[in-house]
């Protein structure tokens, strides 16, 4: 049965409104869509909240949470992101391999589980391509949701978190919706302070893809960032190598705050996995990855989110990353080169 709203909470001899502060994986393709498909859901079947508010999360060294950042009055999800055992969380749907950041919290999650009292709240399935088909899946099945009018944003958050590309081609020459949208909330820069991909989420819960391209700021926005695209494929084309199926390079003396994964296996189609050093504003980044185009058997393939995490970081198995503080940059090269040369072992 569907609870009945209650919008309001007395307190103190009036009413406050409720509100459902919603985090999510920021600059990132399915932390948008995971965030959007939330919110309608959270508005069809649940109803508790008068209105909803969005926080962006990266990952970065050091905490990732604060306990003052969760609302002590209304509600509080995270989506696409980290667990968090803050009596404030009432949702989490995650399906990254690396979701617990502790032993402690991971044992926190699993209680809520045993003895009931998360088992319709706080979901967490790594089998999942995406968390957007993975709230997807908990809306229609668990509270009968008609999930049917965002299947595109399923769809294209499945292939584009998946890596389920046609061809390195495709994914970096970006000719679907999907794509031009991806750049736009990975690269594009902070507005006033404040992550652009939150304007994304209301549109996307609401619109057709094509339809959320076409709006007016996300045009603006676009044709600076396709150009800063070709350049970062100019600039890893100059840097990168490839050897024993291992492509890296390092761009750190290039700061930038996000460039297509894809780009290695479209310059080295032969590579098996790559391993990238880069520098943005908040962090200095090893991201790690195996091709979705390799010939090489899965069970052949490193675990990727097992070997970022022996580093502070974490997740897929094909896909990874290790955030070092922004003057960590030899702590970062060194660990760059050790993951190079077990690749390279593992290749060979």
């Amino acid at each position: 049965m569907r609870p009945v709203p209650q919008r309001f909470l007395e307190r103190d001899g009036r009413e406050v409104r409720l509100n459902c502060r919603v985090f999510y994986h920021d600059k990132c393709f399915d932390g948008a869509c995971s965030a959007a498909l939330f919110t309608r859901f959270h508005r069809e079947c649940i109803g508790s909240v008068a209105w909803f508010e969005y926080r962006g999360l990266v990952h970065r060294a050091g905490l990732l949470f604060e306990e003052s950042w969760f609302d002590s009055l209304g509600e509080n999800a995270i989506v696409d992101f980290k667990y968090s055992s803050s009596p404030r969380l009432t949702w989490w749907f995650d399906h990254h391999l690396s979701a617990f950041m502790t032993v402690k919290d991971e044992q926190t999650f699993q209680r809520g589980q045993a003895d009931g009292s998360q088992t319709m709240r706080q979901f967490f399935d790594p089998t999942y391509t995406s968390c957007t088909g993975l709230i997807a899946h908990v809306a229609g099945t668990r509270f009968g949701m008609d999930v049917t009018p965002l299947a595109e944003l399923i769809h294209w958050a499945d292939i584009i978190d998946g890596a389920r590309y046609q061809s390195a081609t495709a994914a970096v020459e970006m000719a679907e919706p999907a794509m031009k949208l991806t750049l736009v909330i990975e690269s594009a820069p902070d507005d006033g302070g404040e992550s652009i991909s939150r304007r994304f989420i209301p549109l996307l819960a609401a619109m057709p893809l094509q339809q959320v391209l076409e709006q007016p700021f996300v045009q603006s926005l676009l044709g600076p960032l396709l150009e800063r695209h070709w350049a970062a494929l100019a600039l890893i084309r100059s840097r990168a190598e490839c050897e024993s199926g291992v492509i890296h390079f390092d761009i750190t003396d290039q700061p930038t705050e996000g460039y297509n994964k894809f780009i290695p296996y479209y310059l080295f189609p032969e590579g098996t996995y790559n391993v990238g050093l880069s520098k943005s504003s908040f962090r200095t980044k090893v991201s790690v990855g195996a091709s979705p185009w390799t010939r090489r058997p899965a069970d052949a393939l490193a675990n990727i989110a097992a070997i970022c995490e022996r580093y502070g970081g974490g997740g897929h198995a094909r896909v990874g990353a290790i955030s070092f503080a922004v003057d960590q940059e030899e702590e970062a090269r060194a660990a760059a080169r050790e993951i190079v040369a077990e690749l390279k072992a593992g290749a060979s």
